[in-house]
């Protein structure tokens, strides 16, 4: 019987681990400044539930940035329309460095990222908004993004 319920357990906590951090990480992220975004980290899962079809990844990706938009006050869906360009435009082309482990994610988190700021720049300057602020923190974020592709 313990047996079973140790299973179970094991079956249950990873899950259970992942729907709170998708759940709470992006509240967190809203009171306390220093921790990082991982817009490009969240975008590379939603691009491989596109990509290889997984549901979960899918439903997880855009759970977790819809939800850090919400909470940072960001443009709404601008992060899955980035996702979602990278993957039309520029990931078909990094299908050349297929034969290397790291590079295919650790280029699509830093593209993500680029693309993110770049359309998120453009929305502040189209609409006189400063919704984001270029800092070191904003680096040490995107520093931080990339090390998480290590984590895959």
């Amino acid at each position: 019987m313990f047996k079973e319920f140790m299973n179970s357990v094991a079956i249950i906590l990873p899950w259970l681990t992942a729907i709170l951090f998708i759940i709470f990480y992006p509240m967190l992220i809203s009171i306390y400044v220093f921790i990082p975004l991982m817009i490009g980290f969240m975008g590379y899962v939603l691009l491989l539930g596109i990509d290889r079809v997984r549901v979960i990844y899918i439903i997880f990706g855009s759970i977790y940035l819809i939800n850090l938009e919400v909470n940072l006050s960001l443009p709404l869906f601008l992060s899955i329309i980035v996702v979602i360009l990278f993957y039309l435009t520029i990931y078909p082309k990094l299908i050349v460095f297929k034969r290397f482990r790291w590079t295919i994610p650790l280029l699509s988190v830093m593209f993500i990222d680029l693309i993110y700021i770049i359309f998120l720049l453009g929305y502040d300057f189209i609409f006189s908004e400063s919704s984001i602020v270029l800092d070191k923190l904003l680096i040490y974020s995107f520093i931080v993004d990339i090390l998480m592709v290590f984590l895959l």
